[in-house]
């Protein structure tokens, strides 16, 4: 390994250590917990990305100052008043 190729790599491993510090604590919950959660929000806004071929539909807000997310196998049924953000993608750090 050159000392470029063990530079380019710590760069992109605190890259993503910074991305992870940065996004905060995700507290992961069911489909009907979030749910719930959509429910108690007085102005909700849902990032939703598609399944792909080994993953599920994800969804994710905020409420109160933490991030929820929600992973399942059939799309969620938003309520009408909850505003929508469709993403090709969404990374949720694994703990």
């Amino acid at each position: 390994m050159t000392t470029a190729t063990a530079t380019m790599g710590a760069s992109a491993a605190a890259a993503v250590s910074n991305a992870i510090k940065a996004s905060g604590a995700i507290v992961r919950v069911e489909p009907d917990d979030f749910l719930d959660i959509l429910a108690k929000s007085s102005d909700p806004i849902v990032v939703q990305s598609p399944p792909g071929i080994f993953t599920r539909h994800k969804y994710l807000t905020s409420y109160k100052g933490l991030f929820f997310c929600a992973k399942s196998r059939d799309p969620l049924i938003i309520p009408p008043h909850v505003e929508i953000v469709n993403a090709k993608k969404i990374y949720i750090p694994e703990m």
